[in-house]
């Protein structure tokens, strides 16, 4: 049974089974125990009553059972830090694979209104490298139309340049998408994926870092799985669905239930601390993240929009309690406490960096 047909019949099934503990049982999501206890490296200075701290860990560190490891580069350089980031985390997941390429292509505009072309072409540099067999570039757009986007922003020239492929997703008929709806999920009527999502054994994203102005709060790893959602499947609007309900958040995070990421990488070199998705108040953040664990990059970004200064809602409460992240735990789509991210970083600027996410991480 391939992955599409067993999410047709999990759904079927109803809430007499657990979605997360089967889809780890299968192999289909990554299995994060939720109370194993995982030995942090405390500082010099801690006390033996105070709670270990997540470190900065160097490239040699090996991960720790029930941990995510980040690469994080403190850089304006796109180039050199994301080809840095990857190499910390010392995998390839690209190797004799048809690679599924998701960048953020929300709307045309300037990143971090959308994919820098910079972080394209690096990332397509580098999976040819891995050995990618073939590589697809696939979004659908939020704001404006998808082909036009893509046309604007000069994609489908850049994916020759190295052999891809270009699927504009909402060019999809409905036979080329299924509706998905798991148990306990806050979208009543299900949300529909392509096929071709379900169907890879390879997805990597590219996201931004930035706040979300319109009821998500924040956009990066979680939030850039929205564009694998059809607006329209079977005459219904799901797009509504989406942004008219008071669980919009949890509802991002549901989505993270079609596929698990073989690669994350998020730009940060720029940042929007309030606005968004396609304009904002900017900073220069100057970071590059790795990992392939969504809630583990969506914690250190949330963090560092608290670093620079961000919105009200962003700053809210512990890091872990933003209602993205604390269901994408709960459906055991990643870590489940800061404790369980091991920051990778080569040189002294990004130790220094990791030191400051860690501390607001703890918060």
């Amino acid at each position: 049974m391939n992955r599409r047909n067993f999410i047709r019949s999990l759904a079927l099934l109803g809430g007499s089974l657990s979605l997360p503990g089967l889809l780890q049982a299968c192999g289909l999501l990554p299995a994060v125990p939720a109370n194993t206890p995982v030995p942090a490296q405390p500082s010099s200075a801690a006390s033996p009553t105070e709670t270990p701290s997540p470190q900065p860990q160097t490239e040699e560190s090996s991960p720790e059972p029930g941990t995510a490891q980040v690469g994080l580069v403190k850089t304006s350089d796109r180039v050199q830090g994301i080809r840095m980031a990857v190499e910390l985390l010392g995998i390839n997941p690209a190797a004799a694979q048809h690679v599924l390429l998701k960048p953020n292509f929300n709307s045309a505009d300037r990143s971090p209104g959308s994919t820098h072309n910079d972080t394209l072409h690096t990332l397509l540099a580098l999976l040819s490298e891995m050995g990618a067999a073939s590589i697809t570039i696939t979004d659908r757009s939020g704001m404006g139309d998808t082909h036009q986007v893509m046309q604007q922003k000069g994609i489908f020239d850049l994916a020759g340049e190295f052999n891809a492929s270009v699927q504009v997703l909402d060019e999809l008929s409905d036979e080329e998408i299924t509706l998905i709806s798991p148990p306990d999920s806050h979208w009543q009527n299900g949300f529909p994926v392509p096929n071709m999502l379900l169907d890879s054994s390879c997805v990597i994203q590219t996201c931004n870092l930035k706040t979300h102005g319109y009821g998500g709060f924040f956009t990066m790893s979680l939030k850039n799985s929205v564009g694998f959602v059809a607006k329209y499947y079977q005459g219904h609007n799901y797009m509504t669905d989406l942004h008219s309900s008071p669980d919009q958040r949890k509802m991002i995070a549901e989505i993270n239930t079609a596929y698990h990421p073989a690669l994350i990488v998020l730009d940060g070199v720029q940042a929007f601390v309030s606005g968004g998705p396609h304009a904002g108040t900017l900073a220069d953040t100057e970071l590059i993240l790795a990992g392939t664990d969504p809630v583990a990059i969506d914690a250190i970004g949330v963090a560092v929009l608290r670093i620079f200064g961000t919105t009200p809602e962003v700053s809210r409460g512990r890091v872990f309690e933003q209602e993205q992240i604390a269901r994408a735990v709960e459906l055991g789509l990643g870590v489940d406490s800061p404790e369980k991210i091991q920051i990778l970083t080569e040189d002294e600027a990004s130790a220094a960096y990791a030191a400051e996410i860690i501390e607001v991480l703890n918060a």
